[in-house]
């Protein structure tokens, strides 16, 4: 039983769509791993959702922002849907395929591991949001938005994430975080390893996105950056950025499995690559290092292993709306 993982497959383009009719089966009790951003209608998860259970006998999604989003073109039986109501709508859609979800008991997954030993880790699909809290020290959380305006950045969440029934998303993910260390304290005494699924990432320090580096605000709470030692994590999975990398830190292994929007991942492609290469192998995944031995982050921009950091060049300062 293999687990593979991909995330930010957004499905609203058409040549993303395109590519997610190629998905392959693996192995016949193999698992996939969808880390949020599938798209932003019910119908587009359905079909997402549809496609994977063919050809993956375990299904694993966590919400990502733009599940979440309701626009005035949403369609009709949609445009009621906002925040809590909206999140419990894709995880009806998901349980209507099979698909496990931040709302179900979490799965023991049983397999060979990296020595050829049967072992076993418990699946842990967790929901968090952010809290803004991902900013420098100075920056109070009042001035935080007009910090990341300072160079133009401002998230389609400000508008299209509604928080609802909750005042704020920083309370909506003050309560997403208390009930996930709830369910992450029951499943840390099985004993087994964890391997954490959330759409954000869990640390700050993983984060690289130079082109817009105050968008950090919507990528995440520091209320998560110790759960990979609290909870004896072996993997953490988590999207969002677009940025593909793997890092080793403690001793646990972090995967960025974005594959993003169709520009981002154009080079790839040109590199032969298509949504089945590009998906990544999370169990039983590469042997650990030795401790105090820890790689540095390897780069996966096409797909594959690159050590060099990324070269990118900052775009003149403007003012835009990111959908990250």
């Amino acid at each position: 039983m293999k687990l593979w993982a991909i995330a930010d497959i957004h499905l609203s383009f058409k040549s993303n769509r395109d590519e997610w009719a190629k998905l392959e089966s693996r192995g016949e009790d193999d698992g996939l791993i969808l880390a949020g951003d599938v798209g932003e209608s019910l119908k587009t998860l359905n079909e997402a959702f549809e496609v994977a259970k063919q050809r993956f006998k375990h299904v694993f999604w966590v919400p990502g922002n733009h599940e979440l989003y309701t626009s005035a073109t949403a369609p009709e039986d949609e445009l009621h849907l906002r925040g809590e109501a909206k999140y419990m709508a894709c995880v009806m859609a998901a349980k209507k395929h099979g698909v496990l979800t931040p709302e179900d008991d979490f799965m023991t997954w049983i397999y060979e591991n990296e020595d050829g030993i049967q072992a076993g880790a418990v699946i842990c699909p967790v929901f968090t949001l952010y809290d803004y809290s991902f900013r420098p020290d100075h920056v109070t959380r009042e001035g935080a938005l007009d910090w990341a305006m300072e160079e133009g950045i401002r998230a389609t969440d400000e508008s299209l994430l509604y928080p609802t029934p909750y005042s704020s998303r920083d309370e909506w993910c003050n309560r997403l975080v208390q009930q996930c260390e709830t369910k992450l304290d029951r499943a840390a005494e099985t004993g087994l390893p964890l391997v954490i699924i959330n759409h954000w990432p869990l640390r700050e320090d993983t984060i690289f996105i130079p082109k817009v580096p105050r968008f950090t605000l919507w990528c995440g709470t520091k209320k998560t950056e110790n759960w990979h030692k609290k909870y004896h994590a072996k993997v953490i999975v988590t999207g969002h950025l677009h940025v593909r990398r793997t890092d080793w830190i403690d001793g646990v292994r972090f995967e960025e499995v974005s594959l993003g929007y169709p520009r981002q991942w154009k080079e790839a492609k040109d590199a032969g690559n298509d949504v089945n290469t590009m998906m990544r192998e999370i169990l039983p995944g590469p042997h650990p290092p030795e401790p105090g031995m820890e790689p540095p982050t390897a780069w996966r921009g096409l797909g594959t292993i690159e050590l060099e950091r990324p070269q990118v060049r900052r775009p003149m300062l403007r003012r835009y709306t990111t959908t990250t």
